[in-house]
């Protein structure tokens, strides 16, 4: 990842500069990933109108794809994550076709989250799957769709009927901890809190020591593959088994 720019010689984003496109409700993945990023890591983000959950709302965000990536190119990105959950995990085709949507146009690597978590769920080897959720029962039954496509037994699922990013940005981080822990009964193996608006870095740790198992989350699952990706295997005892 050579270029010319004098910036790189700086700090800014020296080992990687990640773009990514993210829902206009959600406050939360930039603040929560540019914490945690480790250094020489440097996030660069373009929005993209997604305020509701309904099955219009999920694809109207994907219109706008090039012309975000388009954005981010410009910023001289290394490489480019179109990152929400629900819509990436649609069905079983879109986290490729927005890959290659991406790709096309920045000529650069490009990934969803979707693609995240595929290559988490391998690394973390969890095949009965608790999945906790902010949203509403389409959403939640599209997601169990997807995580059965894969093969995963998902035996348990739930959501708390939240359609926007700030409502679901709202929700405390012990409360998420106490819904996971709410299905310690339930056969899993692995624990997936799904989506990229809300607060869960802080309590990945606790609930895996909790649980005795390992916990997925959207946020976390696109970090520790975008830096994969690029060859950095830098270690974030915060966000749990998967980046140790």
């Amino acid at each position: 990842m050579t270029d010319s720019d004098p910036a790189r010689g700086r700090g800014f984003g020296w080992r990687l500069r990640l773009g990514m496109l993210l829902p206009s409700s959600n406050p939360v993945a930039e603040p929560e990933i540019a914490r945690i990023l480790p250094d020489g890591v440097s996030l660069h983000t373009t929005r993209l109108k997604l305020a509701g959950s309904t099955r219009d709302d999920l694809l109207g965000m994907t219109k706008g794809v090039e012309d975000a990536t388009s954005l981010l190119t410009d910023a001289g990105v290394d490489r480019i994550v179109f990152n929400c959950t629900a819509v990436s995990t649609f069905d079983a085709a879109m986290g490729e076709v927005l890959r290659r949507r991406m790709e096309a146009v920045a000529a650069r690597p490009a990934t969803s989250t979707a693609d995240a978590i595929v290559a988490a769920l391998k690394a973390l080897g969890g095949r009965r799957i608790a999945l906790i959720t902010p949203y509403i029962d389409a959403v939640v039954e599209r997601e169990v769709a997807f995580l059965q496509h894969l093969g995963l037994d998902v035996v348990r699922s739930t959501g708390m009927g939240l359609a926007e990013g700030k409502a679901m940005s709202a929700v405390e981080p012990g409360q998420w901890y106490r819904q996971a822990m709410d299905e310690a009964g339930s056969g899993a193996d692995l624990y997936f809190l799904s989506c990229t608006a809300i607060r869960v870095f802080d309590v990945i740790v606790d609930l895996e020591r909790d649980l005795g198992a390992p916990v997925l989350t959207s946020n976390q699952a696109m970090t520790w593959w975008c830096l994969r990706e690029a060859g950095l295997q830098d270690r974030i005892p915060a966000l749990g088994r998967l980046f140790s």
